[in-house]
């Protein structure tokens, strides 16, 4: 298994990092992008972190991922630092010789990260006014479905 979590500042290759996946011989590669969101004069998204801790929580997570599907690979890659509207954010794929593995086990990364890796997220405005990003209750549903899982998957 190939696992490569990082914690940066640099942007990612999302082509390069799925091509990595693609050569571990599954036979499916899942992947999620997420990017900073615009509208109502929203300029950048400033994430903060310690990022020592916040590898160690990633780490944790991608472990879990590993411990629940059979995969072959997966990539977890969190930016931090202030981003601009449109700048891609985080990058979870995975490989399995299935693609329901695949597949459930990108969505449960990315849930987790979500809600259980330590960033901090404030939002600037082109006005000057800048905002902290709580957390939202919906998030916290969809992670707290894996926790309910027996093994893998949703309930």
């Amino acid at each position: 298994m190939s696992a490569r979590v990082s914690v940066q500042e640099a942007d990612f290759d999302i082509a390069s990092e799925l091509a990595r996946l693609e050569t571990l011989g599954g036979g499916g590669v899942a992947s999620f992008t997420g990017v900073v969101r615009g509208g109502g004069g929203l300029e950048a998204l400033r994430l903060e972190t310690y990022p020592g801790m916040t590898q160690a929580a990633l780490e944790t997570i991608a472990e879990e991922a590993q411990r629940r599907w059979p995969l072959t690979g997966l990539t977890l890659i969190h930016r931090h630092g202030t981003l601009p509207v449109g700048a891609r954010i985080v990058l979870v794929g995975t490989a399995s010789r299935h693609r329901a593995a695949a597949l459930e086990a990108c969505a449960f990364l990315i849930d987790w990260t979500k809600t259980r890796a330590p960033f901090w997220k404030q939002e600037l405005f082109a006005d000057g006014v800048t905002r902290w990003v709580e957390a939202r209750p919906e998030d916290d549903v969809a992670a707290a479905a894996w926790d309910s899982s027996a093994e893998h998957g949703r309930p």
